[in-house]
């Protein structure tokens, strides 16, 4: 974790803003940040490949927004991000706007869970849905459930949770099926998917 008192800085790593390197100082977040690691970061991406181009990302947890960021870099049409601290908020849409994703991005400032209830309610749909709670927080599994019917997910969409690598995710959680779980020192992404796809989940 960054010194509360020092820069952090937003790296995009690939796509179209590769090589882009925004500071931000982490004091303004108001908030110790958590930022996902380069390593992981791109371990991410390598997995969601080329499904990213076209495709509606939601970066829930967001922090800096990072991560949403790198996947408009990388091909994703529109990026939303949730993030219950006001001061990030601000933050993401000032990276945004540094980037030229202005009209490409929403940022909610709201609960995680409040967000997925009103999204489930306008019948909103993501092709990507990437989890990152405080490691410790138990979000995981209040949030799987809101989730867990597919009807936020599109058909071939994937959720990709970032957690510590002490806890094992369960198998499945309703329509959702557990895929790969990829270790990388503390931290693990593990993969869902919608089980009516068919098929191997990967």
């Amino acid at each position: 974790m960054p010194p509360w008192n020092e820069r952090y800085t937003v790296k995009i790593t690939g796509g179209k803003e590769r090589g882009r390197k925004i500071p931000v100082k982490t004091a303004s977040a108001r908030a110790p940040l958590r930022p996902t690691s380069a390593k992981v970061k791109e371990a991410l991406f390598n997995i969601l490949g080329q499904a990213l181009k076209g495709s509606r990302f939601l970066d829930l947890y967001a922090g800096t927004g990072a991560v949403g960021m790198e996947a408009l870099s990388r091909g994703a049409r529109e990026a939303v991000f949730v993030e219950i601290n006001k001061d990030r908020c601000r933050l993401i849409k000032e990276i945004s706007e540094r980037l030229g994703y202005e009209g490409r991005i929403r940022v909610h400032r709201m609960d995680a869970r409040r967000y997925l209830e009103r999204a489930r309610q306008r019948g909103e749909t993501f092709d990507q849905i990437f989890i990152d709670p405080p490691y410790q927080s138990g979000e995981i599994k209040r949030i799987l459930p809101l989730i867990s019917d597919g009807l936020i997910l599109s058909e071939d969409g994937i959720i990709i949770i970032e957690h510590s690598s002490k806890i094992t995710l369960p198998e499945e959680s309703g329509n959702l099926r557990k895929g790969k779980t990829y270790r990388y020192g503390d931290t693990s992404l593990t993969i869902y998917r919608l089980y009516q796809q068919g098929g191997k989940i990967k």
